[in-house]
């Protein structure tokens, strides 16, 4: 890719650290190296034509799949999952926003555009900026991912949170200008999620999320119900350039990133219960759970 190419696209990626501390019952710490991508959502097809090691819903090294992020229900889907819903009462779960494939002519880029048309933002000529992990190989988990949306100007509109387990379920936190403060959006919300077995579904996510520039500074703590903050997490990072090169690079410098965190994730689970934690099955308490996509197939009987 030419300096001139490399200029006329805003996609990057970060070089970062990740940090989990844990303050109650018990301590528990850990930090990882990482890196994100940092993508805009109209330079994907650019990307693929570009560069050797991206490629847009195919194989490759690196690889952006609309499946893997937000998936609204289409009409017919949405007549389907209200009967599911209503059968679903008679177990006793809470399952919404229930989805399934649809066209694959729908792009993230559409997906989210719709979303946050439902939250009455409209990004007209602006841009929508994806700070998120890339499939490796074809294989993909996203623990986070972050929409950070512009106007035409590039000033910020909004920002959302793309929440998932290791069930592959979902959660959007959207982040409005009420949420913005100066070019941080801040939030404190209950996450009726099951994000960890380890936390309960209605304890409390508190967001500081500092628009990406040079640096990357995002910082997400968990609150209990009594107000009484219990875990802390980081993801601080530096730009780096989106060349063929740099993605060559972090490909060996740290080989199957999303299969790594996977792994880390269930490693870390394993000696929080050894500490004996608290475990909460997955099956347990899901009437907590609330607003959730792509939702764990065994839930609907």
């Amino acid at each position: 890719m030419t300096t001139k190419e490399k200029m006329n696209l805003t996609s990057s990626i970060y070089s970062a650290k990740v940090m989990h501390h844990r303050l109650a019952p018990k301590k528990h710490s850990f930090w990882y190296n990482v890196y994100m991508f940092y993508i805009d959502l109209d330079d994907i097809e650019t990307l693929h034509k570009k560069l050797r090691w991206f490629s847009y819903n195919k194989f490759n090294l690196f690889s952006f799949r609309d499946k893997n992020h937000l998936v609204l229900e289409s009409k017919e889907q949405r007549a389907k999952n209200k009967e599911q819903r209503a059968m679903s009462k008679d177990t006793g779960s809470n399952i919404s926003n229930l989805t399934s494939h649809i066209s694959k002519q729908i792009s993230t880029k559409q997906q989210i555009t719709t979303y946050l048309k439902s939250h009455n933002v409209e990004i007209g000529n602006g841009k929508i900026m994806l700070l998120t992990n890339l499939s490796v190989l074809s294989y993909n988990f996203n623990p986070v991912s972050f929409y950070f949306c512009f106007d035409e100007n590039n000033h910020p509109l909004c920002a959302v949170a793309e929440i998932s387990n290791t069930y592959h379920e979902m959660k959007m936190f959207f982040f409005g200008k009420d949420e913005l403060d100066g070019n941080i959006f801040k939030q404190r919300i209950q996450k009726h999620f099951y994000v960890s077995p380890f936390i309960d579904l209605d304890d409390s996510f508190d967001f500081n999320l500092v628009i990406p520039t040079e640096k990357l500074d995002i910082k997400i703590d968990d609150y209990d119900k009594e107000g009484n903050r219990f875990f802390i997490s980081t993801l601080k990072g530096e730009k780096r350039a989106l060349t063929n090169t740099s993605m060559l690079r972090y490909f060996f410098a740290i080989p199957m990133i999303p299969l790594r965190i996977m792994w880390l994730i269930h490693f870390q689970a394993f000696k929080l219960w050894l500490k004996k934690i608290k475990y909460h099955p997955k099956a347990a308490n899901q009437d907590l759970q609330k607003d959730v996509y792509k939702p764990y197939k065994t839930k609907l009987k």
